[in-house]
């Protein structure tokens, strides 16, 4: 169940929902259910992210484009380097990732399946027992 945490300046609804629609499709494409993709978006205030000592809004920033953003990917242990590497770039392309972003993050986080629990319109469960029972 890829989770994909966006911590970035306010986005606009509708392009929240454009980023998570293809990271979606894209994960999609690689045969993993749309249904399990989380992407979570979070505002981060420009003044309490800081990078070398220097809070990002202090440095420069072209009107429109992507000034800063960190985010975090939780996946499978099963997920190789070639995965990670594509999803990543995937990620910075769709957020704007540009050579005048002043600064971009991303981190993945490895997590088994079995430490992750889920209830959709029913009860608590661990994600690898859903797996198991082919429950979408």
């Amino acid at each position: 169940m890829p989770t994909i945490t966006i911590a970035t300046a306010p986005l606009t609804g509708s392009r929240r929902r454009a980023i998570a629609l293809r990271i979606t499709r894209w994960l999609t494409e690689r045969d993993i259910a749309a249904g399990h993709v989380v992407v979570r978006f979070e505002v981060a205030d420009d003044s309490l992210v800081f990078t070398g000592g220097w809070p990002v809004d202090a440095l420069p920033a072209t009107a429109g484009e992507l000034h800063h953003a960190s985010v975090t990917v939780c996946v499978g242990p099963q997920r190789d380097e070639a995965f990670r590497a594509e999803l990543a770039a995937h990620i910075a392309a769709t957020l704007g990732l540009t050579e005048r972003t002043a600064f971009f993050y991303l981190e993945f986080r490895t997590t088994p399946p079995s430490e992750v629990y889920v209830a959709a319109a029913g009860p608590l469960r661990r994600t690898d027992l859903l797996a198991k029972e082919g429950t979408p």
